[in-house]
Formats: structure tokens, C-alpha cells, sequence
């Protein structure tokens, strides 16, 4: 049995290959499940509610928090998580919440489903609030997916839950993304130790970039659509694409990158670092796309979809911004 509450039972973990070595090892106070909703995706979004379920270093539950947050501003898309200026007006704000939040974290692993956005939310909520966050190391459950290679259609918390037979009873509610992912570590847990696959734990530096203030009440037109903002017009690319760019090579001046799905870095500033490096955003991917940068390369995004069809390279966000760090100039510059 691998669910943690008797009335969802969880299927047996099926034998996955083993993927290569890597070293790391994780705190020794266990781990801190956490799923937050928010206000949107950007730098100056917020926290509207957040689920902790505390884990032991097997993977058994301690115990579980839940909380609403007031961010003080429009809700966003309230479509998607539910939580209307309404249900969030006598909610407290972050820092009346810090406190308790801080001890549910401290001293464990935290484990998100694309770590490195939860963890960008938290640790920015605790910036304004003039606090640290007291997490060391973050675990991203969609990279030990890929890592133990499951056999998942895509990178979504709803197909990890049903791989390992979890049942998700209200899909973007905190409390509940953090019991349904709770449930789908410990089997994963359990399969990376008798695989003697390492953890892929990643050090949590704290964010302080917070952007530009927000204001108190966006535009609710903006929240229309698959995208929370509009595209920004920018100045044509004064590189010829030198065409696709190949796996441990740098990244080339005029290269053609496009973006899909959600980014724990705000997404213009993302677009804007990489226009500054020389590199031409593009807005569709075809065969002369030279990379397509996303979260979830398995999604069926649009983008998503060509890219496997024409056979476009694809990065995660992290390895993106670290060749950022290094473009190599145009061959004809």
C-alpha cells in the first residue's frame, strides 16, 4: 500500500531502468511536500494558499497544514484555483503566516511538483516580508520522475498520481496537490533507494529579485486566455539564425528560442535576458527553431507537439539560464 490515507490505496511501483549515478544527499529532518497557489506566474504574483504535508526520511506522513493567504491584490485566475477576492478577504497575509510556515519547512527537504516555481514563490513571499526561508534543498518529484524513467505520458501532477493509483479529489487546491503528491513520492522515494538512484536534490539559494511593484488591482482582461500577459513587440534579431543548437555546445548568437508552459522565471524577463545575449525569440516552433525551452517537454502544448515532430532540441528552464550564461558570438559578427 503506498497511499497515505487507507480510502485511496496506491498500486505497486513497477520496475524502473536504472539512470546514471548522481551524488546527493538529503537533509536528515525529511521532507516538507509543498504545493502553493498563487496569483499568476511573474516576479510581483503572489501566494493565495499553501499546503505542507511533513514527511519522515521513509516518506511517512507527520502530520499536514493548509492555509489561505490574502495577497492583498486581485486573485488572478480565479478559473483555475478557485479562490475569489470573497473567500480571500478575511484570509491573514503572508507574514502572519511566515512564522508557522517557516517551522513547517524547517530543517527538510521541500518537494514540489516543478520545485524550482514553488520554490521561487516561497522564497520571494519571505523576501518581502523581510524573512529567509529555512530551506536548504528543494526536490523536484517531475525530475525524479524522469530519472527513475516512468513510463508518464507527460510531466503533470495528475499522471504521477495515477501511475502509482493516487486519486486526485480537487486538482489545484493546495492541501490536496500536496496529499496527492505526498502519496506519489513515497513509492517514488521507495523505487529511487532500491534502484540505487540518487535523489535530485538542488540547493535553494533565497530570492530577492522581486520586480517591479504590482499593482493593487491588474487588469482582470490580462488573466484572458492560455497566457497571462501580452506578447512584447521587439526589435527584429540582428543575427542570421546559425541554426539548431546542439546538446554540450553553447548557445549561438541569432539562434531562434521559443518558450512554452509555465516558468518559475518570469517569463518576459526570461525573453528579455535572452534578446540581450543576441538570440531571437520565437513565437511558433518549426524546423528552424533552434531550441524550445519548457518545464514539461512531454506536454501536448502546441509547441510542445512540433518540437518532437521536427525534431526541435529541447531545455529545461534551469539548464536555459545556464547557457545564458555563455553565448557564443554570431560566426559572422
Amino acid at each position: 500500500m503506498y497511499a497515505i490515507q487507507p480510502e485511496t490505496p496506491g498500486a505497486a511501483p513497477r520496475t524502473a531502468p536504472v539512470p546514471a549515478q548522481r551524488s546527493a544527499a538529503p537533509a536528515d529532518g525529511g521532507f516538507a511536500v509543498v504545493d502553493v497557489e498563487t496569483t499568476g506566474l511573474g516576479r510581483t504574483d503572489r501566494v493565495i494558499s499553501a499546503g505542507v504535508y511533513r514527511l519522515d526520511e521513509d516518506g511517512d506522513v507527520v502530520d499536514h497544514w493548509y492555509t489561505l493567504v490574502n495577497p492583498e491584490r486581485d486573485p488572478g485566475p480565479v478559473w483555475i484555483h478557485g479562490l475569489t477576492d470573497d473567500v480571500l478577504a478575511g484570509a491573514p497575509t503572508f507574514p502572519q503566516i511566515a512564522d508557522e510556515f517557516a517551522e513547517r519547512l524547517r530543517g527538510r527537504v521541500m518537494v514540489a511538483h516543478n520545485a524550482l516555481f514553488d520554490w521561487n514563490m516561497i522564497s520571494r513571499e519571505f523576501s518581502r516580508a523581510g524573512l529567509h526561508a529555512p530551506v536548504e534543498q528543494r526536490l523536484c518529484t517531475m525530475v525524479l520522475a524522469r530519472d527513475l524513467r516512468l513510463p508518464l505520458p507527460n510531466g503533470k501532477l495528475s499522471s504521477l498520481a495515477a501511475y502509482f493509483g493516487v486519486h486526485q479529489r480537487q486538482a489545484h487546491n493546495a492541501l490536496d496537490d500536496a496529499r496527492v503528491l505526498a502519496e506519489a513520492f513515497r513509492p517514488s522515494l521507495a523505487l529511487a533507494r532500491s534502484g540505487g538512484v540518487p535523489l535530485p536534490l538542488q540547493s535553494c539559494l533565497a530570492v530577492t529579485d522581486l520586480g517591479d511593484d504590482a499593482p493593487a488591482s491588474p487588469s482582470r482582461a490580462s488573466w484572458t486566455g492560455a497566457s497571462y500577459r501580452q506578447a512584447k513587440k521587439r526589435p527584429p534579431c540582428p543575427y542570421p539564425n546559425p541554426g539548431r543548437w546542439e546538446d554540450g555546445k553553447p548557445l549561438v548568437q541569432g539562434m531562434r528560442v521559443a518558450f512554452t508552459g509555465d516558468t518559475a522565471t518570469d517569463r518576459e524577463l526570461l525573453e528579455d535576458r535572452a534578446v540581450e545575449a543576441g538570440l531571437h525569440i520565437a513565437t511558433s516552433v518549426s524546423r528552424l527553431t533552434s531550441l524550445l525551452v519548457t518545464n514539461e517537454p512531454d506536454s501536448w502544448s502546441g509547441k510542445a507537439r512540433r518540437a518532437r515532430e521536427v525534431g526541435t532540441p529541447v531545455v529545461g528552464e534551469d539548464a536555459f539560464l545556464q547557457l545564458l550564461r555563455e553565448v557564443a558570438p554570431h560566426p559572422g559578427a
